[in-house]
């Protein structure tokens, strides 16, 4: 073999690698997509312990929840809820999904949307969705009610709860008014 033979080979060669690369480059900046803001959704952790923890319902608080909602943000509330939005719909007269519609939630009867399936336990649980049976509730929803459908681990957040009731609350054509401090 002489060496122009060897240099058509090695010409070859290189110019497929360099072809490849210049294809890579190329499919890149085709299906190019910006990154997310935020990598998917903050979901809390499940429940220290799982469902048979001898764990309290709701976290020790440094300020009562009356104190608490009074500075919640609404606003603020709205944005934690988007992954709730998966199972439950927040407009007036929204369907039900794989949980209720939580327009109007603030005083209603727990466990009372019509047509929709709940557990034993809460509807065993009885009362109204108040803002003290929210804040427990949204807290760790296995404690509120043992054996409860909902598969959300609950917020440990003070806050971050009583901006979700705030948020809760505006959701109504007349809003609940909030509970006054002790």
């Amino acid at each position: 073999m002489d060496s122009f033979e060897l240099n058509k080979i090695a010409g070859a060669v290189l110019g497929t690698l360099l072809f490849v690369m210049g294809l890579g480059f190329f499919s890149d900046a085709i299906f190019s997509r910006p990154a997310p803001k935020v990598a998917g959704y903050d979901l809390p952790a499940a429940a220290e312990g799982g469902h048979g923890g001898a764990q309290a319902a709701t976290p020790p608080t440094s300020e009562p929840l009356p104190v608490l909602l009074a500075s919640a943000d609404p606003k603020r509330g709205e944005t934690l809820v988007k992954p709730c939005a998966t199972c439950h719909s927040f407009e007036k007269g929204g369907a039900a999904k794989v949980g209720p519609a939580l327009y109007g939630v603030v005083n209603r009867p727990i466990a009372s949307v019509g047509g929709f399936g709940y557990s034993d336990a809460l509807k065993a649980k009885g009362g109204n969705w108040t803002f003290e049976a929210l804040n427990e509730f949204i807290a760790a929803p296995a404690n509120f009610a043992k054996g409860t459908k909902m598969a959300f681990g609950g917020e440990k957040d003070p806050k971050r709860r009583a901006d979700i009731e705030a948020y809760l609350r505006s959701l109504a054509d007349t809003p609940v008014p909030l509970p006054e401090a002790k």
